[in-house]
This record gives C-alpha cells, sequence and structure tokens, in this order.
C-alpha cells in the first residue's frame, strides 16, 4: 500500500521538523526574490543608470563643440591608433580657424582615409584639446542595459549564495536533531540498554 505525502513540510505532521520549516519559507523567499526581487531591482538600476548616462551625455554636449579642421599632417606613415565605428582612425595634425578668426591646432584622431588639406570633423573641449564625441543613444541604452543586467545577475546570485548557506546551516540542525533522537530511539530497538 502506497500514500502520498504531499506538501508534508507544510502541514502539521509528526515527522515534520523545524529545519523543514525554515526550508519551506526559504524556497519561497528564495524564489520570489529571483523571480521578482532581482528583475525589479535591475530594472530599477538600469532606469537610474540611464537617467545618469543622458546627464553625462548633456554635460558632454554642453562642454564639447564640433568644428571642421583641416588635415596639417600627413597620416599616411603612421600606424592605425584606435577603431572608431568599425573604421581606423589615425593621430594627425589638424588645424581650424576660430570664429574671432585666430588660427589653431591640435592633434586629432582623423579617419583613416584623410589626407593632407582633406576636411574633417573634430571635437574640441573648451580649452581646445581634440575629445572623443559625446556619447549618442545607442551608447546610452547599452551602459544601462549592462548595469541593469550585471544588478539583476549579481542580485540573483547573493540570493542563491545565501540559500545555499541557510540550507547547510538547517542540513546540519537535522542531523543534529536526528542523531539526538537515534541516541533515545536506539536503545529501544537493539534491546542494548535492557
Amino acid at each position: 500500500m502506497r500514500t502520498r505525502v504531499r506538501g508534508w513540510r507544510r502541514r502539521h505532521n509528526p515527522l515534520r521538523r523545524r529545519s523543514d520549516v525554515v526550508e519551506t519559507w526559504t524556497l519561497l523567499v528564495v524564489g520570489l526574490l529571483l523571480f521578482v526581487g532581482a528583475p525589479l531591482l535591475g530594472a530599477a538600476t538600469a532606469w537610474w543608470g540611464y537617467g545618469q548616462a543622458q546627464a553625462i551625455v548633456a554635460e558632454q554636449r554642453a562642454e564639447r563643440s564640433r568644428v571642421s579642421a583641416e588635415v596639417a599632417g600627413d597620416t599616411g606613415g603612421t600606424l592605425p591608433s584606435a577603431q572608431l565605428d568599425g573604421q581606423h582612425t589615425y593621430r594627425a595634425t589638424v588645424r581650424w580657424t576660430t570664429p574671432d578668426g585666430a588660427e589653431r591646432s591640435t592633434t586629432a584622431r582623423v579617419p583613416g582615409d584623410a589626407r593632407q588639406g582633406d576636411r574633417v570633423d573634430v571635437w574640441l573641449d573648451s580649452r581646445g584639446r581634440s575629445v572623443p564625441p559625446p556619447s549618442d543613444g545607442a551608447q546610452v541604452w547599452q551602459h544601462s542595459a549592462t548595469v541593469g543586467s550585471f544588478t539583476a545577475i549579481g542580485t540573483g546570485l547573493t540570493v542563491l549564495l545565501v540559500h545555499r548557506a541557510v540550507r547547510g546551516v538547517a542540513l546540519r540542525r537535522r542531523m543534529n536533531e536526528w542523531d539526538r533522537d537515534w541516541a533515545r530511539t536506539e536503545p529501544q530497538w537493539t534491546h542494548r540498554g535492557a
């Protein structure tokens, strides 16, 4: 004869131990944290990261300006220094005229196919130094998604590690309870104490 004992940890049962109840509630909390808490925390962090990235982009756009400059030095003999938007760039000397008529020059990254005398767009900071262009919308979304994903993954891993520790403690307590109970019951079964 076979009987089913479904949900024996949750209902009143003489075989149920305190460690079983703790483990069951821990599983419930872990499930809620993994499937509700971690995604919500990841989404909240992504939203916060999006706001921070937007603020940085606005600051970059306020600080940086784009000018059309002429390549003053030949870039043909130099090695590529970076790859921007799938295109190799080189460092070259560029010069431009400011709105007040002054001639300026600096070293900036120019496309790999630019030659001396070509016009290129260069981003400059308030001191006239060459800087990268401000981040675009795709980079902001990528940053937000990365921050949110890593937060959700980190939260999930932390929850699983805590669950593992609680299960280890519950297992140790359960084994101690079984040893205590067996020490009381064993003499009755084996008749050693008689």
